[in-house]
């Protein structure tokens, strides 16, 4: 558990806007160092300028999360400035819709190299780093957060890509979190799992490799995004709301991070189904209503 933010150095990924923005403006405020990484150098340098000028002592570097090279460097010039960073959220994420069989292996690649890979070298790198750290000092605390989704926790339709990503971003906290605590009580870990909140991410398209380009939507593609974005831009949970969260859970040690509670009722029947055996349920069972609009909209001629 952190109990003191002042002073520390927190690494967020994603940083130039949602979540990873949001954590660096209430990490600025508490008198974090920040250490910030973004793939669309415009958001990175507004957000380095905007905590600089709040008293934050910054280090921004453009970085493309699914590269191995770049996260590395990334590191080692987090711990040349800073040292051992305190909180890491490994936040930076895409999204893709469609049925499951209409996307291609350029989508496959470029999700789960952002919302995994991004996440597994953020976790390869920076946790020796911190446990090398709590070695030397018995009082020093530090919290991984990795961004997940409530798709990390359901299978709803016409998203298949985003939700193979986000659950293994799941599985991949739960092992870290039980893997750091066979060897060490100063470091921990949490996973969040946002629903519908308003981020930069239903526009991630923007940032897919120019040599990667998609193919021209399908039919679910767009019913799909149409749909998300009606369901983000609707939503009354802000991303600043989830910062805090973030802060709570390292504060707090809290593993399982929800900003929308009430959808666990789906969690629920998921896990009911998987251990009686029975047929998956309807991920829509909460608001059938959407269910509905989705299978009415693929169907129509």
């Amino acid at each position: 558990m952190i109990q003191d933010f002042r002073g520390k150095t927190a690494v967020l990924t994603g940083a130039g806007s949602g979540f990873g923005l949001e954590c660096a403006r209430l990490g600025a405020a508490m008198g974090m160092n920040l250490v910030l990484a973004d793939v669309q150098p415009d958001a990175l340098a507004r957000a380095e300028a905007e905590v600089r000028e709040a008293g934050a002592d910054v280090l921004a570097m453009r970085v493309d999360v699914s590269r191995a090279d770049e996260m590395e460097a990334f590191a080692q010039a987090t711990r040349e400035r800073f040292g051992a960073p305190h909180l890491v959220f490994n936040n930076a994420g895409v999204v893709a819709h469609g049925l499951v069989w209409e996307n291609d292996l350029r989508d496959w690649e470029w999700l789960l190299g952002v919302n995994l890979w991004g996440v597994i070298h953020g976790v390869r790198l920076f946790t020796p780093m911190m446990l090398e750290a709590a070695s030397r000092d018995a009082s020093w605390r530090g919290h991984i957060v990795n961004t997940a989704s409530m798709a990390g926790l359901l299978t709803p339709p016409n998203m298949g890509v985003y939700n193979v990503s986000k659950h293994a971003v799941v599985a991949l906290s739960e092992t870290l979190y039980q893997d750091l605590r066979l060897v060490t009580r100063q470091v921990s870990a949490s996973v969040l799992c946002p629903y519908f909140v308003a981020t930069g991410i239903t526009a991630s398209e923007r940032n897919r490799p120019a040599d990667e380009p998609s193919a021209p939507p399908t039919r679910s593609q767009l019913v799909g995004k149409a749909m998300v974005d009606k369901a983000v831009t609707s939503g009354r949970v802000s991303a600043a709301d989830v910062a805090r969260l973030v802060f709570e859970a390292a504060a707090q040690d809290r593993f399982y991070v929800f900003t929308h509670p009430k959808a666990l009722g789906n969690v629920s029947s998921r896990m009911e189904a998987i251990v009686g055996m029975a047929q998956p349920p309807d991920p829509f069972r909460e608001r059938p209503e959407i269910g509905e609009q989705l299978r009415a909209a693929l169907r129509e001629a």
